[in-house]
Protein backbone atom coordinates (compact mmCIF):
# COMPACT_ATOMS: atom_id res chain seq x y z
CA UNK A 1 0.00 0.00 0.00
CA UNK A 2 1.12 3.42 -1.23
CA UNK A 3 1.26 5.76 1.89
CA UNK A 4 0.34 9.62 1.22
CA UNK A 5 1.76 12.22 2.37
CA UNK A 6 -0.63 14.40 1.18
CA UNK A 7 -3.02 14.79 -1.64
CA UNK A 8 -0.24 14.29 -4.63
CA UNK A 9 2.70 13.82 -3.13
CA UNK A 10 3.27 9.67 -2.22
CA UNK A 11 6.02 8.66 0.31
CA UNK A 12 8.15 5.91 -1.05
CA UNK A 13 11.24 5.62 1.62
CA UNK A 14 11.07 7.37 5.49
CA UNK A 15 13.95 7.45 8.04
CA UNK A 16 13.32 9.45 11.36
CA UNK A 17 16.09 11.31 12.44
CA UNK A 18 16.72 12.69 15.74
CA UNK A 19 15.53 16.08 18.08
CA UNK A 20 12.95 18.09 16.88
CA UNK A 21 10.26 18.13 14.25
CA UNK A 22 9.84 20.45 11.75
CA UNK A 23 6.85 22.25 11.89
CA UNK A 24 5.47 25.75 10.86
CA UNK A 25 7.25 28.78 10.60
CA UNK A 26 10.49 26.35 11.46
CA UNK A 27 13.41 27.25 9.68
CA UNK A 28 14.66 23.88 7.63
CA UNK A 29 18.23 23.17 6.14
CA UNK A 30 17.76 20.02 4.02
CA UNK A 31 19.40 18.54 1.12
CA UNK A 32 17.88 17.23 -2.13
CA UNK A 33 18.31 15.23 -5.39
CA UNK A 34 15.54 15.54 -8.34
CA UNK A 35 14.92 12.57 -10.92
CA UNK A 36 12.25 12.77 -13.85
CA UNK A 37 9.80 9.75 -14.04
CA UNK A 38 12.51 8.16 -16.36
CA UNK A 39 15.14 8.34 -13.54
CA UNK A 40 17.02 11.42 -15.00
CA UNK A 41 18.75 13.58 -12.45
CA UNK A 42 18.07 17.21 -12.61
CA UNK A 43 20.96 18.84 -12.18
CA UNK A 44 20.61 22.69 -11.12
CA UNK A 45 22.83 21.93 -7.99
CA UNK A 46 25.63 21.54 -10.23
CA UNK A 47 25.34 24.18 -11.73
CA UNK A 48 24.67 26.53 -9.42
CA UNK A 49 27.52 25.25 -7.20
CA UNK A 50 29.90 26.11 -10.64
CA UNK A 51 28.12 29.54 -10.69
CA UNK A 52 28.55 30.26 -6.66
CA UNK A 53 31.64 28.87 -5.98
CA UNK A 54 32.63 28.94 -2.47
CA UNK A 55 29.59 31.71 -1.20
CA UNK A 56 27.34 28.76 -0.95
CA UNK A 57 27.43 25.87 1.73
CA UNK A 58 27.42 22.21 0.32
CA UNK A 59 27.25 19.05 1.61
CA UNK A 60 28.37 15.82 0.37
CA UNK A 61 25.56 12.98 0.40
CA UNK A 62 25.86 9.85 -1.50
CA UNK A 63 29.17 10.79 -3.40
CA UNK A 64 26.87 13.65 -4.81
CA UNK A 65 28.15 17.55 -3.87
CA UNK A 66 24.54 19.05 -2.80
CA UNK A 67 23.80 22.87 -1.87
CA UNK A 68 22.44 23.48 1.47
CA UNK A 69 19.04 24.56 0.67
CA UNK A 70 17.55 26.69 3.86
CA UNK A 71 13.83 27.61 3.92
CA UNK A 72 11.10 28.90 6.46
CA UNK A 73 7.89 26.51 6.37
CA UNK A 74 4.77 28.29 5.62
CA UNK A 75 6.29 30.95 3.50
CA UNK A 76 6.41 28.90 -0.04
CA UNK A 77 10.54 29.10 -0.36
CA UNK A 78 10.23 26.49 -2.61
CA UNK A 79 8.16 24.31 -4.29
CA UNK A 80 4.75 22.71 -2.73
CA UNK A 81 5.54 18.96 -2.68
CA UNK A 82 9.00 19.32 -1.35
CA UNK A 83 7.28 21.86 1.93
CA UNK A 84 5.09 19.67 2.11
CA UNK A 85 7.11 16.87 2.99
CA UNK A 86 9.39 18.98 5.12
CA UNK A 87 7.16 19.20 7.67
CA UNK A 88 7.58 16.46 10.86
CA UNK A 89 10.86 15.69 9.36
CA UNK A 90 13.68 15.99 12.10
CA UNK A 91 17.99 16.49 11.55
CA UNK A 92 19.45 13.31 9.91
CA UNK A 93 15.76 11.77 8.51
CA UNK A 94 15.79 11.02 4.92
CA UNK A 95 12.13 11.16 2.60
CA UNK A 96 12.20 9.78 -1.09
CA UNK A 97 8.96 11.18 -2.36
CA UNK A 98 7.18 11.37 -5.74
CA UNK A 99 5.74 14.83 -6.25
CA UNK A 100 2.74 15.48 -9.11
CA UNK A 101 3.12 18.61 -11.23
CA UNK A 102 0.66 20.13 -9.44
CA UNK A 103 2.85 20.90 -6.61
CA UNK A 104 5.87 21.15 -8.47
CA UNK A 105 6.29 23.04 -11.95
CA UNK A 106 2.99 22.61 -13.01
CA UNK A 107 2.31 23.00 -17.02
CA UNK A 108 5.45 25.56 -17.18
CA UNK A 109 8.33 23.20 -15.98
CA UNK A 110 11.70 24.58 -15.60
CA UNK A 111 13.49 25.41 -19.22
CA UNK A 112 16.33 22.70 -19.78
CA UNK A 113 15.62 21.23 -16.72
CA UNK A 114 12.22 19.75 -15.97
CA UNK A 115 9.70 19.60 -18.76
CA UNK A 116 6.24 20.32 -18.07
CA UNK A 117 3.98 18.49 -16.00
CA UNK A 118 6.60 16.24 -14.69
CA UNK A 119 5.97 13.58 -11.90
CA UNK A 120 9.43 14.21 -9.61
CA UNK A 121 11.09 11.63 -7.63
CA UNK A 122 12.81 13.92 -5.26
CA UNK A 123 15.24 12.36 -2.19
CA UNK A 124 15.38 14.82 1.21
CA UNK A 125 17.64 15.11 3.96
CA UNK A 126 17.05 17.36 6.98
CA UNK A 127 20.37 18.73 8.22
CA UNK A 128 19.06 21.14 10.97
CA UNK A 129 15.47 22.22 11.83
CA UNK A 130 14.79 25.35 14.03
CA UNK A 131 11.45 25.87 15.39
CA UNK A 132 9.60 29.28 16.11
CA UNK A 133 9.35 29.83 19.65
Amino acid sequence: MVKRIDKGIELLADSPGAGPAAEKGAMVTFNARCFLRRGDEVTSDYQSIAAYGSRINTRNVQGIELIDHVVTLGKRHCIAGIERSLYGMQPGGYREILVSSHLAYREVGVPNLIPADALLRIQLWVQKVQNAT
